[in-house]
């Protein structure tokens, strides 16, 4: 095979994939119908034209037999009065028309033969026609099924090129979802551990936890102070260990012991006051 018939091989080969990939089966079985259709509309018009012939014939044929009617007559006429001239004239003509007549008679009767074939070639035609369409809207709804079942089936298993569309569409937006997780994750864990300074402070990590730390200082030292006020023991004394908190008791229980001692002694002053005034009433 030489190059050019390979080419005009693969050429024609492309066209009628592309031709098969087109085709509508239930497009083409339409216009197949309508083609017959117009062919048997064809086949009427022309027996319809064939027997409007055939009618001029036959009305033809009858105007020529009223002249021969008619040519009887003068020829009759003529013998009675004696002139065979124009008796002889009336016959020839007689002859004349009788010979169309014959001839009429021929071509209606070929036109007659014409048209009972086209008649049952147009009823043969209309049988075709008939079973063809009942064939049809068979092969219509068996197509439209199998098309219907097919795209369910390619629907339930995602094997249609609209289904596999939609899977990739979902796979590249779990795929982005997840790239865009994991950065957020990887910037928020940077950020914690301070890998991350701002590109608008010149602080760093150990400045930022300085920071910290004094802020934590002025709290707990703003709690002492609250606690201290209030009468609360110290937080410091809270976090010791067991010796340290028995000498805080134990220093509690002194300065309980010295106010006590120093009420008891307003007490017996007081006491004394009271009998001194009283004696200096009785003298």
């Amino acid at each position: 095979m030489g190059i050019l018939s390979r080419t005009s091989y693969v050429i024609r080969s492309k066209i009628n994939a592309l031709l098969n990939r087109a085709e509508d089966p239930t497009e083409t079985l339409d216009y197949s119908y309508e083609q017959l259709r117009d062919e048997l509309q064809d086949v009427k018009r022309g027996i319809a034209d064939l027997t409007t012939q055939k009618k001029r014939l036959e009305i033809q044929k009858r105007r020529l037999e009223e002249n021969i009617d008619k040519h009887n007559e003068q020829a009759r006429e003529a013998v009675r009065q004696d002139r065979d001239d124009l008796a002889r004239k009336a016959l020839e003509k007689k002859k004349q028309k009788m010979n169309q007549i014959e001839e009429l008679e021929g071509q209606i009767a070929s036109l007659q033969d014409t048209q009972d074939s086209l008649v049952e070639k147009k009823d043969q035609l209309e049988s075709r026609i008939e079973e063809f369409r009942t064939k049809k809207e068979s092969m219509k709804a068996r197509y439209e099924a199998a098309e219907a079942s097919a795209r369910v089936s390619e629907a339930m298993t995602g094997a249609g090129d609209d289904m596999a569309d939609l899977g990739r569409a979902i796979e590249r937006a779990e795929e982005r979802t997840e790239d865009m997780e994991a950065r957020a994750a990887a910037m928020d864990e940077l950020q914690d551990t301070g890998a991350l300074d701002d590109v608008l402070s010149d602080k760093d990590q150990i400045d930022r936890e300085l920071e910290q730390l004094s802020s934590d200082s002025e709290v707990e030292a703003e709690l002492e102070t609250l606690r201290t006020e209030m009468g609360r023991p110290s937080a410091a004394g809270n976090g010791g260990d067991g010796a340290e908190e028995t000498d805080v008791d134990a220093t509690v229980e002194d300065l309980e012991t010295e106010v006590n001692a120093g009420a008891d002694a307003e007490t017996e002053t007081e006491s004394e006051s009271e009998s001194e005034g009283t004696d200096e009433r009785s003298g």
